[in-house]
């Protein structure tokens, strides 16, 4: 399930609404990724998204995680609009049968997420607003997912 949000949400009402009812699944693996204040130089965190195009692209890459990783199922929510800091701003599940391959789908999930998803970043603080773009690092870690065997 791929949901995009503007509204706050609890990634442990999440995580129990995911987790219930699977006998045959052996881990559930997540990640809640939050807004930072950026020590005082960001009182806001913007994201932009075109719902329906953004849904769809996400869901494309949780399609191959699916296959990649053998999951029995993902779960993904991302915030869009406003974000104060301290809020969380995605949410991402995944459930297999066995504890490693829940992990590598979270971390591959969230590589995609952050460095190739079809979102627009803004920050704002008291010097202004601007537009955040991926780190070098983001695109690292992406590049390391296409250059191993899945």
């Amino acid at each position: 399930m791929i949901s995009l949000t503007d509204q706050p949400f609890d990634p442990g009402a999440l995580l129990g609404a995911f987790s219930r009812g699977r006998s045959e699944t052996g881990a559930i693996a997540t990640f809640t990724g939050l807004a930072r204040a950026e020590r005082g130089a960001t009182t806001t965190l913007e994201l932009e998204a075109y719902r329906g195009f953004t849904e769809a692209q996400i869901g494309q890459i949780a399609e191959q995680a699916m296959a990649r990783f053998a999951l029995d199922d993902v779960h993904i929510v991302h915030r869009i609009g406003k974000i104060a800091p301290g809020e969380a701003i995605v949410f991402v599940a995944a459930a297999a049968t066995h504890r490693r391959a829940a992990f590598e789908a979270c971390d591959f999930l969230m590589d995609y997420l952050k460095s190739r998803a079809p979102f627009w970043k803004k920050e704002t603080g008291p010097d202004g607003a601007r537009w955040i773009e991926p780190r070098d690092q983001d695109h690292a870690d992406i590049a390391r997912w296409e250059t191993s065997k899945p």
